[in-house]
């Protein structure tokens, strides 16, 4: 599945009452920031650098087109010097995308010594923050605060995560979770308002039957199957005899079902730009079993599910287990493998000598 790739933008506040000298070095310093920032290998995400905010027509510009900038998931705002609050009002009142306020100096230590006025009038974030916050609380705005130095560890992983909520906020806004047949008859907490999830979220949730997808698995071809299963014994060794009493040619018969079963499901969710799905093991006419393998390969490619209609559970997925996310791994427990609420075995999960994974 292909997932956007983001970026966030780095807002500078100042003002124009310090001189060209001052301002020259708040840029300097801001860009050193973002780039220190960018090469930690600690954010998700590239920062990018956008030159000093100094007006009220500047921000409003800046915060309008990063509102329009599909590839814009969150802005990450700094007061170097002071910047009175009142020049942010327009703008912040018509951004709607995550907003992180980050309060922090460019030196990881005040130098009392040999601090002067020069030093004072261009770091005063201490004054620059404290006005943004003044005023963002003032509007009510939904906002994240982070208050440590940006070279700190602890301080970059927090704007690491901050960066994958607001990420998956973005995620959320063209997320289209494909719900074949309805939720488990009789269940309330799979149930839920799909409507208010597109409003709040913009989670859209369409429904399609079961019927429609047995039209797409109709149309595999069995010379696609069995170049599915070869793919299949390649990647895993398959235990053929699980002590169930049941023939090879039998299990062999089982596990293409569900490789034309992954290939309808691909192409249905490719035909229908869904990033998620849901089942119903209650609605099932036309299909022969439930499908699990071909579930399980599709969220280790980043797709959401969730079994008996669980459309909720199906988008969250989408989000936690990001496969770009170099902290997705592979989940053990009790020696089996997982990802998300599905188990990845279908007998057993410890490797074999080969190295590959039983299926």
């Amino acid at each position: 599945m292909n997932l956007k790739e983001y970026e966030f933008w780095f807002l500078t506040g100042s003002q124009d009452l310090y001189g060209e000298d001052t301002l020259v070095q708040v840029a300097k310093d801001s860009k050193e920031i973002v780039e220190k920032l960018n090469v930690s290998g600690v954010l998700p995400c590239k920062l990018v650098w956008k030159p000093t905010l100094l007006t009220p027509g500047a921000i409003r510009e800046t915060l309008e087109s990063a509102n329009a900038d599909k590839k814009c998931a969150g802005v990450i705002c700094w007061m170097h010097t002071f910047s009175p609050a009142k020049m942010w009002i327009a703008g912040l009142s018509i951004y709607n995308k995550p907003l992180l306020q980050l309060n922090t100096q460019y030196n990881v230590e005040i130098p009392y010594s040999t601090m002067d006025m020069d030093f004072m009038n261009l770091n005063q974030s201490a004054h620059g923050d404290r006005e943004f916050g003044f005023i963002t609380s003032r509007m009510d705005l939904p906002r994240k605060v982070i208050v440590g130095h940006w070279s700190h560890s602890e301080t970059q992983k927090r704007i690491a995560d901050w960066m994958r909520v607001a990420r998956a906020v973005a995620d959320g806004k063209e997320l289209r979770v494909i719900r074949f047949g309805d939720n488990m008859r009789e269940v309330a907490v799979t149930d839920g308002d799909k409507v208010e999830a597109m409003i709040k979220f913009g989670w859209s949730v369409p429904y399609y039957g079961i019927g429609d997808l047995v039209a797409y698995k109709n149309e595999v071809s069995d010379s696609d199957v069995n170049a599915l299963y070869d793919e299949y014994n390649e990647k895993y060794e398959i235990v053929y005899d699980c002590g169930n009493g049941f023939e090879k040619d039998f299990v062999i018969s089982q596990i293409k079902e569900q490789a034309r079963i992954e290939i309808a499901l691909r192409r249905f969710l490719k035909d229908k730009d869904g990033n998620a799905l849901c089942t119903n093991f209650q609605d099932l006419h036309g299909m022969k079993q439930l499908p699990g393998l071909a579930i399980q390969r599709l969220l280790a490619d980043g797709y959401g599910f969730g079994a008996e209609g669980d459309w909720k559970t199906s988008a969250l997925e989408v989000f936690q287990f990001r496969p770009d996310d170099r902290r997705r791994t592979c989940c053990r427990q009790k020696g089996k493998c997982f990802y998300g609420r599905l188990y990845l075995q279908s007998c057993s999960r410890k490797r074999s000598k080969y190295g590959k994974p039983y299926a």
